[in-house]
């Protein structure tokens, strides 16, 4: 039994912080764009998480640490042996609840979530509405640096939980699979300045914009009523397998959370996303 539930609150994390199994962790990346969906830069929320953090918790640094050093797109996947040396380092180990948060939109933690149960750890949290609602509850904050003991993780990936290229190439072909764009309506269709080698969605896709499964004033989740409700207007298809993909996978593991809250968790994430799709001259994207 899991010591806190998927999601949760700044009252339950609150009461569990003095459990020595739990490990907090800030995983913060800000995008920094010129132009709204334009280009952007990838910022680690290192510094500002050393301004203000929970009191305890370390830094995950999502675009660096945990993802694949040699890869050409940001925020790949790692390799297990890479993943399970970095988050043991963090502090993580085969009998830890990790409880992850962000300073401002859940995509960080939730990808974080999606990394540990992709290597096998089901033991891992979500703080609803990260350090805006453990602030706005009046959870204390502390300032520098926080690390826990290395520790000895076991990564077991589950391949079933990641749809490669070559998966949803092979989808868009037969639609034996249900294809969620976690991005804007407007991203969906192609307008405005493109993050990607080209704009538009991959043929087929269904929108579920990530924003819209949490509360915009609180960044806390919807009620699982209500993203059922979201999903399924989306057009998710609950007959067929699910695969979501974003930019660059990260937006995509909210409507993966998502879906997971709602008792689906079976849903693949397409890591590539966008960037890698759309660096491809020769697959096709849809616009309007």
């Amino acid at each position: 039994m899991p010591l806190l539930p998927p999601l949760v609150s700044p009252e339950e994390l609150r009461d569990a912080l003095g459990d020595e199994r739990v490990r907090v962790f800030d995983a913060t990346v800000f995008l920094r764009r010129a132009v709204d969906d334009g280009p952007y830069v990838v910022e680690s929320g290192r510094q500002s998480y050393a301004r203000a953090h929970i009191p305890g918790a370390a830094f995950a640094d999502i675009p660096g640490a945990l993802s694949d050093p040699a890869s050409p797109f940001a925020f790949t996947l790692p390799a297990p042996e890479h993943f399970a040396a970095a988050i043991g380092g963090l502090g993580v180990g085969d009998g830890s609840h990790v409880v992850a948060y962000a300073q401002d939109a859940p995509m960080w933690a939730t990808r974080l979530w999606w990394l540990l149960r992709y290597f096998g750890h089901d033991d891992t949290s979500v703080l609803d509405g990260g350090l805006v609602a453990w602030t706005a509850a009046e959870g204390p904050v502390e300032s520098g640096e926080s690390t826990y003991p290395p520790a000895s993780f076991t990564a077991r990936p589950r391949p079933e939980l990641l749809a490669s290229l070559a998966d949803v190439r092979e989808i868009t072909e037969d639609g034996s699979a249900c294809l969620v764009n976690a991005l804007s309506p407007a991203v969906f269709r192609g307008e405005g300045p493109g993050a990607y080698s080209r704009p538009g969605r991959i043929p087929g896709s269904v929108n579920v914009p990530w924003n819209g499964l949490v509360d915009a004033a609180t960044n806390r989740f919807r009620p699982p009523a209500e993203l059922a409700a979201a999903l399924n207007h989306g057009g998710v298809r609950t007959d067929r397998p699910v695969i979501a993909y974003c930019g660059g996978g990260i937006s995509a593991t909210v409507d993966l959370f998502a879906l997971s809250l709602t008792g689906r968790d079976d849903a693949r994430l397409y890591d590539g996303s966008l960037t890698e799709w759309s660096a491809d001259p020769a697959l096709p994207l849809v616009t309007g």
